[in-house]
């Protein structure tokens, strides 16, 4: 009789381990996400997404980093993308438009500002975005106007100076942002406009203006959940983790400020 009870004890322990192993399956985060996010994110996501690895309740993050413009394109065409951070709204409506974008999840989380920059060691005496367009000046580095935010905001500004002729005569066109900073880090390029968080994550470069306000559109960062997203609860939670304190102090010390 004792052996017997025994042997029931036993089958209802391991019952219970098993039911509470199966319960705690379910509620364990399963797989990863896939983020796409604009070239100036990715020295602040790279720590942030290591931050929120750091909890074993939480789904890995993996992220993919260029110009707003080509991860655009690469959703449009069906990348395995779970969430989307560009660095202006253009590139967002766009997606809306067409439908990709999983309702009621798009959010501004970032501002930014943008900054003619210049090598430290470089002779030149700028000191503001009109000073582009000095002779001295003979290759200034610019995101594309086509696809790079950073270079469409460059654009809007130097056409509000009136200055955008002059300017484009001599730009060399880069495929993202950092390629902007690297040409200007090199000395490929005698100046370059980024945006102001990337100059300060630099240490060879110097900023010589800002651009005056009002030249150019706000520089907003909306995010949201792709509609074909293979896991769309982890996207919103991760989405929502980035919108929080935690995330926004890192933020904050990349020069990111609130929306």
């Amino acid at each position: 009789m004792k052996k017997l009870t025994a042997i029931a004890a036993f089958c209802l322990v391991v019952a219970f381990g098993y039911a509470k192993g199966a319960s705690e399956s379910k509620s364990a985060p399963k797989g990863e996400i896939i983020v796409s996010a604009a070239a100036s994110l990715t020295d602040a996501m790279n720590e942030l997404i290591a931050l929120y690895g750091n909890s074993p309740d939480r789904v890995t993050v993996k992220a993919t980093y260029g110009s707003s413009g080509a991860l655009q394109a690469q959703i449009e065409q069906g990348a395995p993308v779970d969430l989307f951070v560009s660095a202006s709204p253009k590139q967002m409506n766009a997606l809306e438009a067409k439908g990709l974008l999983l309702a009621g999840t798009r959010k501004d989380l970032l501002k930014n500002a943008v900054a003619l920059v210049v090598a430290p060691q470089s002779e030149l005496t700028l000191s503001s975005f009109e000073d582009a367009a000095l002779p001295a000046v003979t290759r200034i580095a610019l995101g594309d106007f086509k696809s790079v935010p950073a270079g469409q905001y460059a654009e809007q500004a130097f056409t509000a100076l009136g200055i955008l002729e002059d300017v484009s005569r001599k730009a060399v066109f880069a495929k993202d942002v950092r390629q902007v900073l690297a040409w200007v880090e090199s000395g490929e390029a005698d100046c370059g406009v980024v945006y102001a968080t990337d100059a300060a994550v630099s240490k060879a470069v110097s900023v010589a203006a800002v651009a005056p306000e009002g030249s150019h559109s706000p520089v907003v960062y909306p995010a949201a959940v792709v509609a074909s997203s293979a896991n769309p609860e982890a996207a919103k939670a991760f989405l929502a983790w980035l919108s929080g304190a935690e995330a926004r102090k890192v933020f904050n010390a990349y020069g990111f400020s609130e929306p």
